[in-house]
């Protein structure tokens, strides 16, 4: 969903042409599928990093576009909040020193940006929930200017027909309701892209899903929403509430919502694009004047707008990816469960750990996915979110473990191996697996340092909402060090 587009309103006419677009893309894809036309190799990887904008007592910012003029890289660009950026790292290979020199170019990025967001007043923040976002900052009003925004928010909520309810019952309780999809602005996260050949996508993809949960209880980062306390990655269950075309009727007889684990492993990753097409109604019903068909019969790569802007607007926790770069049709899985935050250091061992720990299940001899079911991998998920890396998930061989137990005892040693098979240098894998590994001895997440520090506040006299303050203020400092979150003190 990163293309812009104008204001419009869509007819009858302009769906039925979109799905009858869609329809022969699918088919194109299909061919090349079946002919092999797709880059294999070297495999790259990216990142795309959202973050919040925070005034100087560390508040929403909503200045967005005057940060952006202020940075002035097109690698940075809106998100769905005025108080919202995003970054996207180049694509690049793995191996070698690579992901250190990674993380040093995320750190300079961030760092250049956040000094020009200084000249505006503002600061970023990656957090996967800003602390102190108030309900009232998250309404029309506080959308991003660019049009898509505004263009999908009327959208889902044409389909939708009745304002958004919003229901989390956790440590303590939420229950709102939103007549715009800016709720979904408070979720900010770093999506992790792999590209993988169409032979063994499904392996990957099947693998991604079974250790979603394992991610999101490892790295919990969001536990507070609105001045409440909920779960230690809220942003799971509010990403999945604050995009829902689905009034109470059409959840009961079934129908799919738009933020969707899955319902099966797959074979292929022409499953996934034929359910998009099979399961959802287009939001954004755009037809480009290309000729798939043609383009390919002269040997070209066809964009297939229609299926990647469909794809785009379903919201998959592993999301398939078919794109063109330079020339090459190439795949890639998108992993987006994770949090923003809460240090570069700790995107980046996060990502290590997914990066290594992907490689290795999808290229077993025995596939994970055979022995536990989707059903099982998508409680996990929410089991995770709920209880942070407090959460008992089921594994294989193992059956209901602590997240703890699980990671140290068979996980790390499989991430290690497969970052040996990406070629990574030792070092670096050792350093950055280190960082996962002091996260399970410890148990401080950024969702356990927020929730312990904000007690620690409230023990001293603050309210909540000054605790909130305080806690997010300390969290930038520690953020800026690029200390690993498992060293922060929790003591005033």
């Amino acid at each position: 969903m990163g293309r812009d587009i104008a204001p419009m309103t869509f007819s009858g006419a302009d769906r039925r042409m979109y799905r009858d677009k869609v329809r022969r893309s699918l088919d194109v894809f299909a061919r090349m599928l079946g002919e092999h036309a797709f880059e294999v190799g070297p495999a790259q990887v990216g990142q795309e990093i959202e973050l919040n904008l925070v005034d100087s007592d560390g508040a929403p910012s909503m200045r967005n576009a005057d940060v952006l003029d202020a940075i002035a890289d097109p690698a940075w660009a809106t998100e769905v909040g005025q108080f919202n950026l995003e970054i996207n790292v180049p694509p690049q290979q793995l191996d070698g020193d690579a992901i250190a020199d990674l993380e040093l170019q995320i750190r300079g990025s961030l760092n250049a940006g956040d000094a020009r967001a200084h000249s505006t007043g503002s600061r970023l923040v990656m957090i996967g929930i800003l602390p102190t976002l108030r309900q009232q900052d998250v309404h029309l009003g506080t959308m991003s200017a660019n049009a898509r925004y505004r263009v999908l928010n009327e959208q889902i909520f044409a389909a939708r027909g009745e304002d958004m309810r919003i229901a989390i019952d956790g440590a303590e309780q939420l229950l709102t309701h939103a007549d715009s999809i800016t709720p979904e602005a408070a979720c900010t996260s770093v999506q992790l892209h792999a590209q993988v050949s169409p032979d063994a996508f499904a392996s990957y993809w099947n693998a991604a899903q079974a250790i979603a949960a394992v991610q999101v209880a490892i790295a919990a980062n969001s536990p507070f929403l609105f001045g409440r306390q909920l779960w230690h990655e809220t942003r799971i269950t509010l990403f999945e509430q604050a995009t829902d075309t689905r009034p109470d009727e059409l959840k009961q007889q079934g129908v799919r919502p738009r933020v969707w684990f899955g319902e099966r492993w797959i074979t292929s990753v022409f499953d996934l694009f034929e359910e998009n097409l099979r399961y959802f109604p287009a939001l954004l019903p755009i037809c480009e004047e290309e000729d798939p068909l043609a383009v390919l019969d002269r040997g070209g790569s066809p964009q297939l707008a229609e299926m990647s802007l469909h794809n785009g607007t379903i919201y998959r926790w592993n999301r398939p990816v078919y794109a063109v770069a330079d020339g090459k049709p190439h795949l890639r899985v998108e992993n987006r469960v994770l949090p923003a935050g809460p240090s570069v250091a700790d995107i980046m061992a996060n990502a290590a750990f997914y990066y290594g720990l992907v490689r290795a299940l999808a290229e077993a001899e025995r596939p994970i996915w055979t022995q536990m079911s989707f059903a099982t991998a998508e409680e996990n998920l929410h089991t995770a979110a709920r209880h942070g890396m407090g959460a008992n998930l089921y594994w294989p061989g193992l059956g209901e473990a602590p997240t703890d137990e699980l990671v140290l005892r068979r996980l790390l040693p499989l991430a290690r191996d497969g970052l040996h098979r990406w070629g990574v240098h030792p070092v670096h894998a050792d350093r950055l697996l280190g960082i996962i590994e002091q996260r399970c001895l410890t148990g401080q997440t950024g969702a356990a340092w927020q929730i312990g520090m904000v007690e620690a506040l409230s023990e001293k006299g603050a309210d909540r909402a000054e605790s909130l303050r305080l806690m997010t203020q300390r969290y930038i400092e520690h953020m800026h060090t690029n200390e690993p979150v498992h060293t922060w003190p929790t003591s005033l």
